[in-house]
């Protein structure tokens, strides 16, 4: 008996929080001229995001995707259009779990939910550019009552791709030698890429960057490149060139710029004979 032919290994490699700051957006600039990046996801209503769209419209090559921020950040909308997502100061609250149970409980809080994804989905129209994914700061999307949302405003706005933040633990645990659990989150997840999938959304076979957020640095990124598993894979990465204000603590930006712009990364892609390319392409 003939054996079943392998699925070709493919990758998509991202860019988180494109828009935040001018030091994320020229990173995001120099790992997609020089380097593996393929994509990133912008932040609508960043401190940079009009310098991200400015640098997006030079490499047309870049798939540019929405980063809905719900969480953590600046809304869209002025604060008292949507008072149950806000804090006294007028930004995202910063507490996950609230903002969760919030969502779930009020009908008043899904509808301004609903209304700020419609406004961030709107924002990114307004941009001009192409709409390649989609996926939530924190991987807030998780959230069932969140993706209802999602999937809902994406119909409008032209959504076919999008992340469920699937990591195979055995690729992982390979690598970095550790044991690695899998959480319930692996499990919304999963759920999360069957759901998309019905509804005739593109979604990865498997996605990295979860384990080893802000450090996926060039001793973790090229073995992962070569142990990349058969299918469509996403690698996410959030390259800077370092800290800025609101930045991470303890993330390691410039190591990620390091890593993805590597020539060993680009070898280990050619020597897999791993395809590259935007959710788009996929």
């Amino acid at each position: 008996m003939q054996k079943p032919e392998r699925l070709p290994k493919s990758l998509i490699v991202t860019a988180d929080d494109f828009g935040a700051s001018l030091e994320v957006n020229s990173a995001v600039e120099q790992a997609h001229c020089e380097g593996i990046l393929t994509a990133a996801s912008l932040m609508v209503a960043g401190d940079a995001a009009g310098d991200a769209v400015e640098r997006a419209r030079r490499q047309p090559a870049l798939g540019v995707g929405l980063h809905l921020v719900l969480v953590e950040g600046r809304p869209i909308l002025p604060p008292e259009q949507i008072p149950a997502l806000v804090d006294a100061s007028g930004q995202f609250r910063t507490d996950m779990v609230r903002t969760a149970l919030t969502i779930f409980a009020s009908p008043s809080a899904r509808r301004q939910l609903a209304a700020e994804i419609d406004a961030q989905f709107a924002a990114f129209a307004a941009t001009g550019l192409k709409l390649d994914h989609v996926n939530a700061h924190k991987h807030f999307h998780l959230h069932p009552t969140i993706a209802s949302a999602i999937l809902h405003a994406g119909k409008r706005h032209g959504m076919t791709a999008m992340r469920a933040p699937i990591e195979p633990p055995k690729v992982i645990s390979a690598i970095d030698g550790k044991p690695r659990k899998v959480g319930i989150e692996h499990v919304w997840a999963k759920v999360l890429r069957r759901r998309l999938r019905r509804a005739g959304v593109t979604v990865p076979d498997q996605v990295f960057g979860l384990a080893w957020s802000g450090a996926l640095t060039s001793a973790k990124l090229q073995p992962l490149l070569d142990r990349l598993p058969p299918g469509l894979t996403e690698i996410y990465a959030h390259p800077a060139q370092g800290p800025y204000p609101g930045s991470a603590p303890g993330y390691l930006y410039a190591e990620e710029l390091a890593a993805l712009t590597d020539p060993l990364a680009k070898a280990a892609i050619t020597r897999n004979g791993i395809t590259c390319g935007r959710f788009t392409d996929f």
